[in-house]
């Protein structure tokens, strides 16, 4: 009943969070004063590893700047993982993501987001594995570095999964470090 009640009340900080950040974004874009095209962004992550351990990663995102500092957005994931040293050793996880940014200083913002992802757990009790759904309520912030002369750039993110459960996690610990484009 414990670890329910601190569930709760991590889930109740994300929702105060995300309303903190909603209020402080005080001037409203009309869309006479810029475009909603002009407004939307896209990016997301990409990884290969090939080799006895194959990975893909795909995890491609959409977001839209609601006022000058916060902006919200969608995104999904599709990961392909193969072990040639086993047997059967091949498996894809996927989900989706929704998250929330507040930019603090013009590189610098705060991030928070839910996730759910369908993975393969292995379950240490019977030894076997099962797909389930993982979700994870991520918390942190971040830094931009600009490059080229428009909108695009890197995005490095330290995050924290306040509802990182060991066994029923993809993640090995709470904390997640990312790094993406978007333009």
């Amino acid at each position: 009943m414990l670890l329910s009640k601190n569930k709760f009340l991590l889930l109740f900080g994300l929702l105060f969070f995300t309303t903190c950040l909603a209020s402080l974004a005080q001037r409203e874009i009309y869309s006479d004063s810029i475009p909603f095209k002009d407004r939307l962004y896209f990016g997301g992550n990409f990884g290969m590893q090939f080799g006895n351990i194959t990975l893909v990663d795909v995890s491609p995102l959409a977001g839209v700047m609601i006022t000058e500092r916060y902006s919200a957005g969608l995104g999904v994931t599709y990961q392909y993982f193969n072990d040639r040293r086993f047997v059967g050793g091949s498996t894809s996880t996927y989900g989706a993501r929704v998250f929330n940014r507040y930019n603090v200083l013009p590189n610098i913002f705060l991030h928070g987001e839910f996730e759910s992802i369908n993975f393969d757990n292995f379950n240490q009790f019977n030894g076997e594995f099962s797909r389930i759904w993982s979700n994870a309520l991520f918390l942190g912030a971040g830094y931009f570095a600009p490059f080229g002369g428009g909108r695009g750039g890197a995005n490095f993110t330290f995050l924290y999964n306040i509802l990182h459960d060991n066994l029923r996690s993809p993640y090995g610990e709470p904390y997640v470090i990312r790094v993406g484009f978007v333009m």
